[in-house]
């Protein structure tokens, strides 16, 4: 079975209004997926079924073999770590070692485990110097990763990261790249949802975009990039790169910086 598994699954609020409609994917272990799409597509509502925020209003949703309806939310945040798209949804500790201490001392690991994790998660998110401020003395791209430590720390095996870009300047974009292929090389399933096309060709191979509250299609980056349909569809844009190719009249399979520089001198 796959590590996570969405069987025809939809959503509608308490008013009525349908927010997912009958979506079907798998993620596997280990797998570092991105969700696009434009605002409103259902992206964000997806995901937070994943660790039981909400629960489908029909359908199914497996997370490592458990159905989501059959437990709380508290025991699927063992699985899947969420980061939101607001830090200050999440922050409520008045230093930055307590706000990372928190998750994994709340799940009851031993005092020497919860300090590991913290080291880790720290390490990883790049924020040890700031361990004894306040979080709220921070800039609003450094919030962004002391949430992501905080998450770290709880040890789960999915981690979901909702527009971790946004915001962020070149440091913070190569943190969260470093951090996206560690999160790999440790085995973990990450699931971003972005809106960062540059950051998407970049850090993803495998691309889940929505619109209109359904799963459109499965692609690679190379694949959404040249489907001008899908695009549109998505309300997404290329990458810079693949538009100044196109401006000055290269090829149309450019992705990367080392593409265009290739074509550029081919035929420059």
């Amino acid at each position: 079975m796959s590590l996570i598994e969405f069987n025809d699954v939809s959503f509608s609020y308490p008013n009525g209004f349908l927010a997912v409609d009958q979506v079907s994917f798998t993620i596997e272990s280990g797998e570092n997926v991105a969700i696009v799409g434009q605002n409103g597509a259902g992206k964000t509502t997806t995901v937070k079924m994943i660790n039981g925020l909400i629960k489908p209003t029909s359908g199914k949703v497996y997370v490592n073999g458990k159905d989501t309806a059959d437990y709380t939310t508290a025991t699927l945040s063992r699985e899947a770590g969420y980061v939101f798209q607001n830090p200050d949804d999440q922050i409520f500790h008045n230093t930055v070692r307590k706000e990372i201490e928190y998750g994994p001392r709340m799940l009851g690991f031993d005092e020497e485990k919860v300090q590991d994790l913290t080291q880790q998660a720290a390490h990883l998110a790049r924020v040890e110097d700031y361990l004894e401020e306040n979080p709220y003395n921070l800039p609003l791209s450094v919030r962004k990763f002391v949430t992501i430590a905080s998450v770290l720390a709880m040890d789960t095996e999915i981690l979901i990261f909702d527009e971790p870009t946004a915001g962020q300047d070149v440091a913070g974009l190569e943190t969260l790249q470093h951090l996206l292929q560690q999160l790999q090389a440790m085995g973990k399933t990450a699931i971003t949802i972005t809106h960062d096309m540059d950051f998407v060709k970049t850090n993803f191979k495998k691309i889940f975009v929505m619109a209109n509250k359904k799963l459109l299609r499965q692609v690679s980056p190379k694949a959404l990039f040249q489907d001008r349909q899908l695009l549109e569809q998505a309300m997404l844009t290329q990458p810079f790169i693949m538009q100044l190719a196109e401006e000055i009249g290269l090829e149309d399979d450019i992705l990367t910086i080392e593409d265009f520089v290739h074509a550029f001198s081919k035929n420059y």
